[in-house]
């Protein structure tokens, strides 16, 4: 078993968002550190960042955040974007402020568009970001539509048949498979992340998305119990839930 790595007391908390290295001494100096059940009056000590030192330690009477590594599962609301800078409401001030200070930040895994809602997901980790957005690994994202219109038939066959040009694009979209829940509603489960694509979709085959919903990213289906602009931390078995086959329908 590998040795966790050990750092700096105040480096390890500036970088998890709680303060400067300065405010981290004074944290330390006035008692308000506990490891063990023990105050850590000092700041510049070594720590080791073993798994389970967020249940060991306290900041203020509070279990220390999550350390670097970290996934989560987020219920998006309309209306929100899924950026750092632009106006409006943002999906990272649905989260605690100090994580928006974290290094490594947070990042989204892919977006979704203003207008859309549902299941996105958080992490600080890039090697997990790559491996869920890669085509290499066919993370199918699903999708539950709203039409303006009744659904002609055809579409599915025309998603599936990986043949369908998108405007303004040179490449056929990779197959996808749609659902017919009922006359003006789908569900369409697409490999890809291209720009605003299940809007684009459904406008080339002459029908325009009222509402858009997603729902499941590879195996790992929105939670019933996470309202919008809900969060959870996902745990390993949540991870691998993302990489596994969808459940049935």
């Amino acid at each position: 078993m590998s040795k966790a790595k050990a750092v700096r007391l105040d480096k390890l908390l500036a970088n998890l968002g709680y303060g400067s290295r300065r405010e981290i001494q004074m944290l330390a100096r006035s008692g308000r550190i506990v490891f063990d059940g023990a105050e850590l009056r000092k700041a510049d000590g070594r720590i080791a960042m073993d798994a389970d030192l967020p249940e060991r330690m306290q900041i203020d009477d509070e279990p220390l955040d999550p350390l670097p590594g970290v996934a989560l599962m987020l219920h998006k609301p309309e209306g929100v974007t899924c950026s750092h800078k632009e106006a409006g409401p943002l999906i990272y001030s649905l989260l605690p402020e100090r994580w928006r200070r974290r290094d490594p930040a947070l990042s989204t895994v892919g977006r979704l568009d203003k207008e859309t809602s549902g299941l996105i997901l958080l992490t600080d980790d890039g090697t997990l970001l790559h491996r869920i957005i890669s085509p290499k690994n066919h993370v199918a994202k699903r999708y539950v539509a709203k039409l303006a219109r009744p659904l002609n038939g055809n579409e599915g066959d025309i998603f599936a048949s990986g043949t369908l040009m998108l405007e303004g694009e040179d490449k056929p979209l990779a197959p996808a498979v749609l659902d017919v829940v009922d006359e003006t509603t789908a569900r369409l489960s697409v490999t890809e992340g291209r720009y605003h694509q299940v809007r684009r979709m459904f406008a080339a085959v002459g029908n325009h998305v009222e509402t858009l919903h997603r729902d499941r990213i590879g195996g790992l289906t929105l939670p019933d119990d996470l309202a919008p602009g809900e969060w959870r931390i996902m745990d390993q078995a949540t991870i691998a839930a993302v990489f596994a086959a969808p459940p049935a329908a």
